[in-house]
């Protein structure tokens, strides 16, 4: 039975290892960076299945002075009626078996009191599978960041 639960210093460097694995689809993270985040954060989760991590989640609330250029194009638009969740990665061996919905369910039952979640999915580099996930759930695109190297598509799914 999966389970989401806090950080902790023993997971760092599964969590800096995992975000490596799949740093095409976020953004680096280090150990200082890291740290900075988890202190930021409103959650820092892992998902844990059997004992194993099989992933991590970070989501932030509104007034975060987290330094990210998707957070704050939201923060500009809906002040403080937003929850944002900022990444979540689950390791090769546990996906394709319904951990990102269980993750979603209890993300968005979180977020339900700011009204929104928001997040953002990349379109350059594409993540198909990210994008099919996300509109199965309702997510929909209402802006777009980036460039020709790097696009990613803005998204919310209201709540209330």
């Amino acid at each position: 039975m999966p389970r989401l639960r806090p950080l902790d210093v023993r997971d760092h460097g599964a969590v800096l290892d995992l975000n490596q694995r799949n740093v095409v689809a976020l953004a680096p993270m280090d150990e200082e960076r890291l740290e900075e985040i988890a202190h930021q954060a409103d959650r820092f989760d892992v998902i844990e299945v059997d004992g194993e991590l099989g992933g991590f989640v970070v989501t932030f609330g509104p007034l975060s002075t987290y330094d990210s250029e998707n957070y704050r194009w939201f923060a500009e638009r809906h002040d403080r009626d937003f929850y944002y969740l900022d990444r979540i990665v689950l390791a090769e061996s546990h996906r394709r078996r319904g951990l990102g919905s269980f993750v979603y369910d209890e993300i968005e039952t979180v977020a339900r009191p700011y009204g929104r979640l928001t997040l953002e999915v990349n379109l350059v580099p594409r993540n198909d599978i990210s994008l099919t996930f996300h509109d199965r759930r309702g997510y929909v695109e209402v802006g777009r960041l980036g460039d020709d190297q790097h696009l990613v598509s803005l998204r919310e799914k209201r709540l209330r």
